[in-house]
């Protein structure tokens, strides 16, 4: 199957229905996607997907958008390309298969930008919070991003005013790398504030969106986008909340996901802070004050961790809860599969599979014919 073929029918399905549409999702996964694009638009549809689909099915634009995203530098990446992030995309599908509300991955995704998305996606920390952030907040995100950007880690934000902003624009004073993900068509500027932002943004990082060029943001739009935010990231730090806010969604996600969500304590006065108070005191989130602390809580391990907390004080030790187990469920001389290392180690499989990476990365783990063994070359773990 020809992947111009994929795409221009992604394309079209990705205008067809409003995400996430977990019925023409399903139906696209069991035909595959040019066969579920030709049934959709001769109507011939199980009722779930013709709820999801009616609206929108004669609109074949695919063509059009195509063109539309390469005038603004753009393409479209599809799940059948290299780049796409199936890593990180994988927790929005275990979600799915739970019947989590976050769940499920997008049938493609829009860029804007010439950086690979799955290797953007590889360090990456999201940062979020409330539009109408106080001085403190903007003052702190903007600290975060530049300091997560100076230690070689990708920013991820939603472009929106306030603590979304401020994140991208530290991130980018570093020199470094983000992505913003939107809640409208990569070639719609929104906010309107931050059409300069929003421009600068794919010079080093990724504008990004599951909505079709010309798509306008709406409120729905915006809670559906934020479980993007959480998968792409290997953790969520919120700077400003308010009880009820957009950033509380995102955190939400971050805790379903399996993310690490950290919360920035604010002035006990403060209105902004409620909601970050609100996740400390649950326990759904843990308290950061400082870019070091971030990196230690979402650090992958070994030497990148090192790396990007030279500059601080903060001790590196040796991997730590799932980490280790998987760590000690490794062979020493043979290898074993994922299925195998998850019952040695009792961690789940899903986690197994993206510590194995992680762990290989640091050093610390092969990957020889047989699967997985522990690594004698620069093996930290020892017995501390």
């Amino acid at each position: 199957m020809s992947l111009d073929r994929v795409r221009l029918a992604r394309a079209y399905l990705s205008r067809v229905a409003e995400p996430p549409a977990p019925a023409l999702a399903a139906f696209v996964a069991e035909e595959g996607p040019v066969r579920a694009a030709e049934l959709v638009k001769a109507g011939k549809v199980p009722s779930s997907v013709e709820g999801q689909t009616s609206a929108r099915r004669a609109e074949d634009r695919a063509a059009d958008d195509l063109r539309r995203v390469a005038e603004v530098g753009g393409r479209l990446v599809v799940p059948e390309d290299d780049e796409w992030p199936e890593w990180p995309f994988n927790a929005l599908v275990l979600a799915a298969a739970q019947g989590l509300r976050c769940g499920l991955a997008p049938l493609a995704l829009w860029v804007r930008g010439k950086a690979n998305v799955a290797e953007l996606a590889e360090r990456a920390v999201a940062v979020v919070g409330s539009r109408a952030a106080s001085g403190y907040g903007q003052h702190v995100a903007a600290e975060f991003g530049h300091g997560l950007a100076e230690a070689g880690i990708v920013v991820v934000s939603g472009a929106a005013y306030g603590i979304d902003g401020c994140a991208h624009r530290g991130a980018l004073s570093a020199g470094g790398v983000t992505i913003a993900v939107l809640a409208c068509g990569v070639d719609v500027a929104y906010p309107a504030g931050h059409a300069g932002l929003i421009a600068r943004i794919p010079e080093r990082g990724l504008v990004v969106s599951e909505y079709p060029p010309t798509h306008t943001p709406a409120r729905h739009r915006f809670l559906t986008r934020n479980r993007l935010i959480a998968a792409l990231g290997d953790g969520t730090v919120v700077v400003e909340a308010g009880r009820r806010s957009g950033a509380k969604n995102t955190a939400a996600s971050t805790s379903a996901l399996g993310r690490v969500l950290m919360a920035v304590p604010g002035p006990v006065t403060s209105v902004s802070s409620t909601g970050c108070h609100d996740l400390l005191r649950s326990g759904e989130a843990i308290a950061v004050s400082t870019v070091a602390e971030v990196i230690e809580s979402t650090g992958r391990l070994g030497v990148d961790l090192v790396e990007s907390t030279r500059r601080s004080e903060t001790t590196v030790g040796p991997p730590q809860g799932d980490a280790v187990r998987v760590h000690e469920a490794l062979g020493l001389v043979g290898g074993n599969s994922a299925d195998v290392i998850a019952v040695e180690s009792g961690v789940a499989l899903s986690t197994v599979r993206a510590l194995l990476p992680a762990l290989e990365m640091a050093g610390l783990a092969e990957r020889v014919d047989s699967g997985w063994k522990r690594s004698h070359a620069q093996d930290r773990c020892g017995d501390a």
